[in-house]
C-alpha cells in the first residue's frame, strides 16, 4: 500500500488500514450500498442518492463526532474491502457508541469484519476512553450476531427500529472495556 493511502489511517489491525471514506471510494461504496444481497438487514438497495447521503454523512461524522465508518482496506491489495467503524446511535433515549460494518460480499467468510470490529472496539477503549461499545444488530442477521459473539459481546436489549416503512427487530450487542456488565 502506498504511502498516501496509509497516512490517514486511523488505526491498523493485521490485515487492514481504517482511514476516513472520500468520494473517491464512492464507487467503492456503490459496490456495497447498492448490492441488495449486502444490504439484505435494511430490505433494499441504496439509489445513487442515498449513497451519496450515506457518505456525506459519514464525512459529517467524521467532522462533528471524531469517528464514523472509516473505508476498510486490505494491507496486502489495497483493495477496498468495506466500511467499519463507529457511530453514535440511538438506544433508550440516548447515544451510545456502536461498532458497526459492511462488507463487500466478494470478501464475505474471510474474518475481515471480525477483525477490523476488534480493531474498532481497541480503538473505543484504549484511544477514545469509553468504558463500553455496543453493536446494534437486527435480529435475522446471524452472521453479524457471530462477529459480536466472536469479539466478545453479549446481548443486552431489543429495539425495533422502523425504516423503509418496516418494523426490524434488532438486538443490541455489548462489550465493555473491563469485563463489566453495568451501561452507564
Amino acid at each position: 500500500m502506498d504511502r498516501i493511502e496509509r497516512s490517514g489511517a486511523i488505526l491498523e489491525t493485521e490485515r487492514l488500514v481504517l482511514r476516513p471514506l472520500t468520494w473517491e471510494d464512492r464507487g467503492d461504496l456503490c459496490e456495497i450500498l447498492q448490492d441488495r444481497e449486502t444490504m439484505y438487514a435494511y430490505e433494499h438497495a441504496f439509489s445513487d442518492e442515498e449513497v451519496d447521503r450515506w457518505l456525506e454523512n459519514q464525512i459529517r461524522r467524521y467532522r462533528e463526532d471524531g469517528f464514523g465508518l472509516w473505508a476498510a482496506v486490505s494491507r496486502e491489495s489495497g483493495a477496498l474491502v468495506g466500511q467499519i467503524g463507529l457511530t453514535l446511535q440511538s438506544w433508550e433515549g440516548r447515544q451510545v457508541p456502536e461498532v458497526g460494518y459492511l462488507l463487500k460480499r466478494r470478501f464475505w467468510g474471510m474474518g475481515y469484519a471480525t477483525e477490523g470490529a476488534g480493531g474498532c472496539m481497541d480503538y473505543a477503549f484504549e484511544r477514545l476512553g469509553l468504558l463500553w461499545v455496543c453493536s446494534i444488530i437486527r435480529d435475522n442477521n446471524l452472521p453479524s450476531q457471530r462477529v459480536a459473539q466472536r469479539n466478545g459481546m453479549i446481548p443486552k436489549g431489543h429495539i425495533i427500529k422502523h425504516y423503509y416503512n418496516m418494523d426490524m427487530p434488532h438486538t443490541v450487542w455489548c462489550a465493555w472495556r473491563s469485563g463489566g456488565e453495568e451501561l452507564p
